[in-house]
């Protein structure tokens, strides 16, 4: 196979905006389901989600997400770091993995052996 034909991925360690605000609510009910975060500090994330059962106090969806995205972000700040930290490396590492092209073989790939059938 020619250099030109090869395909490569390339990784840019992202996952764009929708990953990194699904990265976040995910860690969110993590959070709140840890007990070494402090109690009162979950009425926040509480608070935040009983702000859309509230009648607008201004018309529009932008208040709505801002409020809700600022009291998570204030959430995630208060909690202890540590435990942040290890949410957050979990959270990172739960889908591992490498590409790997289908179309190209290596020579660690190819196994020599032989077929005998037994009775």
């Amino acid at each position: 196979m020619s250099d030109k034909n090869k395909r490569s991925v390339i990784s840019t360690g992202g996952g764009g905006v929708f990953n990194d605000i699904s990265n976040h609510f995910k860690l969110v009910f993590r959070l709140i389901r840890d007990p070494r975060v402090n109690p009162f500090l979950k009425l926040i994330p509480v608070g935040t989600v009983l702000y859309l059962l509230i009648p607008d106090l201004i018309i529009g969806p932008i208040d709505d997400a801002a409020i809700i995205g600022f009291g998570l972000f204030i959430f995630v700040e208060l909690c202890p770091q540590d435990v942040v930290e290890e949410h957050r490396a979990a959270l990172a590492g739960t889908v591992p993995g490498q590409w790997h092209d289908p179309q190209q073989i290596d020579d660690e790939d190819i196994v020599d052996a032989e077929f005998t059938e037994e009775e």
